[in-house]
């Protein structure tokens, strides 16, 4: 086990020794949601990053749902001229998706009042825009992938050489070695497209895979929401009004009072690994039966004696440990920016 990466944004050149800092070109593959609404907005306020767009999945709430609270918080960023994407509406090979609307509620976004959203989306598909991205800017785009792997998977599909020309692939999914959300065995973006999930690690991308049993750990407790909300942040009250939604159902389910920080913590990992150590290994995705969803990862502790589906396939990294204080500062920092 060892630290991926040292402090900072991967990429960014410091202007201390006169070099102006290169920005990090980055696309949000999200199905917004809550939490993914928290990680858009921490990443819209971060000056290093170039968000090259958006691209939008069902999960939380539906594909076209997504797409219009995508576009909802590209506007209220105040960056509406970022392409949003619309994705697949459903699983590669699975019927009507799984909707989270017990957990965000009805709109996805805590049922607080959405305005009608004035920009329209991409006519490119998410997979087409994903690809078209990547082979303009060959090992330079990272991808923070929030939702379900469809589109990851089907822009792999579209271009084979997609895997190897994306720069790094950051994925809240998966629970390693712990219990899942779904059910004991799946996290819910996983479970959402098992096969895609199964494409997307196997493709011999530059993958960072951060898992729920390293999310949980990072809570905003009720004594944080109130911080937040009697903050000067820029997306402060918005934020604090979606998450009384969440709130409440994680003090049903979980017995939390408070909220996990899902894909605000695995953006943290796309812009800070150093606040967390990772360990290498094939992971693979179960597609049938009462597992489907579960991911298992070859910790590389034992010589096979023969091939398995593990064998030969391209290790990811996959989160270990994460420094929570140190996450829960970092998060603080922009939400409570003004």
């Amino acid at each position: 086990m060892s630290n991926h990466q040292s402090g900072g944004i991967d990429g960014v050149v410091g202007s201390e020794n006169g070099f102006a800092k290169k920005s990090v070109k980055v696309i949000i593959d999200t199905d917004p949601g809550i939490d993914d609404s928290m990680a858009i907005l921490m990443a819209f306020q971060s000056p290093d990053l170039e968000i090259l767009g958006l691209t939008t999945i069902f999960g939380n709430v539906t594909t076209e749902d997504a797409t219009r609270n995508a576009l909802f918080l590209c506007e209220i960023a105040g960056c509406p001229d970022v392409p949003v994407a619309e994705g697949n509406p459903e699983p590669l090979k699975r019927g009507p998706p799984r909707i989270a609307d017990f957990v965000h509620g009805s709109n996805g976004l805590g049922e607080i009042p959405l305005p009608p959203v004035k920009s329209k989306k991409s006519e490119k598909s998410a997979s087409e825009f994903l690809v078209e991205k990547v082979s303009e800017f060959p090992g330079e785009v990272s991808i923070l992938a929030l939702g379900p792997l469809t589109n990851l998977a089907l822009a792999i599909k579209r271009d084979s050489t997609f895997a190897n020309k994306v720069k790094r692939i950051v994925i809240l999914g998966g629970a390693f070695f712990a219990l899942g959300n779904v059910n004991p065995a799946a996290e819910a973006n996983i479970y959402g497209d098992p096969e895609a999930a199964d494409i997307v690690f196997t493709s011999g991308a530059n993958i960072d895979v951060v898992g729920i049993n390293i999310t949980t750990q990072v809570k905003l407790t009720d004594k944080h929401l109130d911080a937040l909300r009697s903050s000067e942040g820029r997306h402060a009250a918005l934020l604090s009004d979606m998450c009384e939604f969440y709130r409440d159902w994680h003090v049903k389910s979980d017995g939390v009072h408070g909220i996990f920080l899902h894909d605000p913590v695995s953006f943290v990992a796309l812009v800070r690994p150093d606040l967390f150590t990772f360990k290498k290994g094939v992971v693979r995705v179960e597609t049938q039966g009462i597992c489907a969803g579960h991911t298992l990862m070859d910790q590389g502790l034992k010589k096979w004696n023969s091939n398995n589906p593990w064998s030969d396939l391209s290790p990811v990294s996959v989160a270990w440990t994460v420094n929570v204080e140190g996450v829960l500062n970092f998060v603080d920092s922009i939400l409570m920016k003004p």
